[in-house]
């Protein structure tokens, strides 16, 4: 039988995320925001190698050992960059025997782009796409599971996980994605702790990277 962990309120998280031209950490202790530190970096040539020496200098091996929660985003983003990062959390995961869970990188910023358009209606759902070089779209589906008059305290439900499509429903609402490091790291961190309900010691095994396209589209 899978040992399970137990809830525990006050904990340190770790998260890891990349975009299409960078990647970041994020770490926040005891569920403090005023505690939450970051680090972002554009991505370099030996991104490999220089991913594992940046998160040495970001958390000390004292502090990752502490780590209760860890979360990864697992795109689409850049496409070795998203297997990288799941490829290093999913060793953290496996080496301090933490709960490791994933979202996506359109889910981390749906809440921000319903902000911004001002979605607020309970039950009400929209598109985030990216337009492939090619043909097609990359396009996930969010639903606003809340009805809330602060749009910071937006639940907000991944339905369709980002897939591609030759085209996007007309009729319904669609925004364009669009990464931002810093809020995507703190949105992160906010879902890492919300999603933090008695996972096992091999959700590991679950967590793999978005591979919608190919590396060459």
């Amino acid at each position: 039988m899978t040992n399970k962990f137990k809830k525990k309120e006050n904990c340190p998280s770790l998260v890891i995320h990349s975009t299409d031209t960078s990647f970041g950490f994020g770490y926040r202790k005891n569920n403090n925001l005023v505690s939450d530190q970051l680090f972002i970096k554009k991505f370099d040539n030996d991104l490999c190698n220089n991913l594992i020496n940046d998160l040495n200098k970001f958390i000390s091996r004292e502090n990752l050992h502490k780590i209760n929660k860890l979360s990864v985003s697992i795109g689409p983003a850049n496409f070795n960059a998203s297997r990288l990062i799941v490829v290093l959390a999913r060793t953290i995961s496996q080496q301090i025997n933490c709960p490791l869970d994933s979202f996506s990188s359109f889910e981390i910023m749906a809440k921000r782009i319903a902000s911004k358009n001002n979605i607020l209606t309970n039950k009400k759902s929209f598109w985030i796409y990216k337009k492939l070089k090619r043909k097609g779209f990359i396009a996930g589906k969010y639903e606003i599971c809340q009805n809330e008059k602060n749009s910071s305290d937006l639940v907000i439900r991944e339905t369709v996980l980002p897939k591609v499509f030759k085209e996007l429903e007309s009729k319904e609402m669609s925004f364009e994605a669009y990464y931002d490091d810093k809020k995507d790291l703190k949105e992160l961190l906010d879902l890492s702790n919300k999603n933090f309900l008695n996972s096992n010691l091999d959700s590991w095994k679950k967590v793999l990277p978005i591979y919608p396209i190919s590396p060459i589209n």
